[in-house]
């Protein structure tokens, strides 16, 4: 199974990227692990809400195999502990998935189009956080389901 982390906009914050980088690279010693960034959308000042998000979701879709298990990290998923994630990833592999896509969406959310295409959302927290730190967040909880399913000390109960 392959794993991809899909965003909208780049990462301003060199700090941020090199943290994210890391644990990218510290993954794939666990799974093939990708991240994909989107670009912005230019000239967002005439568009509402809605039509942005209709124009992302587009170009989220455009990313998308028909095979892809599509996640949504959204503020209404489900809250799952480390260890029950890594319980969740670990059946997402015993399924025979070929790709499991995580999805940050942009500043809006998503559009209708993207809810009907997924397949779950989860939450990492009732808080709100960053685009930008979402990524590091998440990447590093899956790097830390993986040193939960191999017993691995990084995760102290």
């Amino acid at each position: 199974m392959t794993i991809k982390l899909l965003a909208i906009g780049k990462t301003d914050s060199s700090e941020l990227q090199n943290l994210i980088d890391l644990y990218e690279r510290r993954l794939g010693h666990y799974i093939n692990f990708e991240i994909e960034i989107i670009p912005d959308l230019k000239k967002t000042k005439n568009l509402t809400e809605d039509q942005q998000k209709t124009k992302e979701g587009e170009l989220i879709l455009k990313q998308l195999s028909n095979t892809d298990v599509l996640i949504l990290l959204d503020e209404k998923g489900k809250q799952y502990t480390s260890i029950e994630f890594s319980t969740y990833l670990q059946k997402k592999m015993n399924s025979g998935i070929k790709q499991l896509v995580f999805l940050i969406g942009g500043p809006y959310g998503f559009s209708q189009e993207i809810y009907n295409k997924a397949a779950g959302k989860i939450s990492l927290s009732k808080m709100t956080f960053s685009h930008q730190m979402v990524r590091l967040f998440v990447i590093e909880q899956i790097y830390r389901a993986f040193t939960i399913l191999r017993n691995e000390p990084y995760h102290h109960k």
